[in-house]
């Protein structure tokens, strides 16, 4: 016995090794820039305490750019949710080629998010305006990417396209949790679909709806990918999203130290979220169970 957890602790030193080289210590040094003047260059800095943060509240650019993060979200969040169960409850139902449509509502996942962005913009670029044109209707004929007011839906439209993936698969594998006996019961007292689906189906899932709700906001308000490869947090900055706007003005911008002041603000507010919807959700748990 001895022997065998002295071989599991051997095995999860190298993991535990590479996730601190790789993870915890550039996010340590990422703490210990924002409290300094650093650009990302020099290698002299002087330290200036609280005043990245500071600054940062006043900041009218990261304040549009949480605005337009949490927008995106918080909509995107529940798009997907919402077709993947609808989705997942057809694919669970009696049809013909279930397999072969669980692949090919699976395939966005395995693209590359880049790839998957680039290939819509030149869908919403080009394509889309041909259609317009040819068909002759007035809104399809300009480029929803170049708009201030429509950016942002376009961006929402390939995020839920491939966000749905794995959520779908993941209510397929709570939806066959369900005991079927549960359904003939409720059919003998003659309860319909809608009564079947608040009383028996979302009950059951309710762990897999936790699952999803949390991965899904928490990876929608990190996007990054749809931005660069869409509009470049453009037109006039309305699509700018945090990590965007990070990684621009750190990077780019000379602004090393400032962005990670950001950066460390960012993660607080993303595990703060995470933490209450857990607690909520779980307690909805509870309370269904």
């Amino acid at each position: 016995m001895k022997n065998y957890r002295k071989t599991m602790y051997m095995m999860t030193i190298p993991a535990v090794i590479l996730f601190f080289v790789f993870h915890t210590f550039p996010f340590l040094q990422g703490v210990f820039y924002s409290f300094t003047n650093w650009n990302g260059l020099n290698k002299t800095f002087d330290m200036v305490g609280f005043k990245n943060y500071l600054n940062l509240f006043k900041d009218s650019n990261v304040l549009s750019s949480y605005l337009f993060t949490f927008k995106f979200a918080i909509i995107s969040t529940i798009l997907v949710n919402i077709i993947s169960l609808l989705v997942a409850i057809g694919l669970n139902s009696r049809i013909k080629f279930k397999n072969f449509f669980r692949a090919i509502y699976f395939l966005p996942n395995v693209l590359g998010t880049l790839i998957v962005g680039y290939i819509f913009n030149y869908f919403f670029a080009n394509v889309l305006p041909t259609w317009g044109t040819t068909l002759q209707v007035p809104f399809l004929e300009n480029n929803i990417l170049g708009s201030v007011e429509l950016a942002w839906i376009g961006i929402i439209i390939v995020a839920v396209w491939q966000g749905c993936a794995m959520n779908i698969i993941l209510y397929l594998s709570g939806l066959q949790t369900v005991p079927e006996e549960l359904y003939e019961a409720s059919a003998i007292d003659g309860a319909n679909m809608w009564q079947n689906f608040w009383k028996i189906t979302f009950p059951s899932i309710a762990p897999f709806f936790t699952i999803n709700m949390v991965l899904s906001l928490k990876n929608f308000l990190q996007v990054f990918d749809q931005i660069i490869a869409l509009t470049g947090g453009g037109p006039a900055k309305s699509t700018e999203s945090i990590a965007f706007l990070i990684y621009n003005g750190g990077f780019k911008g000379g602004e090393m130290a400032y962005q990670s002041a950001n950066s460390v603000v960012y993660f607080i507010v993303i595990t703060g979220i995470s933490l209450f919807q857990l607690r909520i959700l779980q307690r909805r748990e509870g309370d269904d169970a």
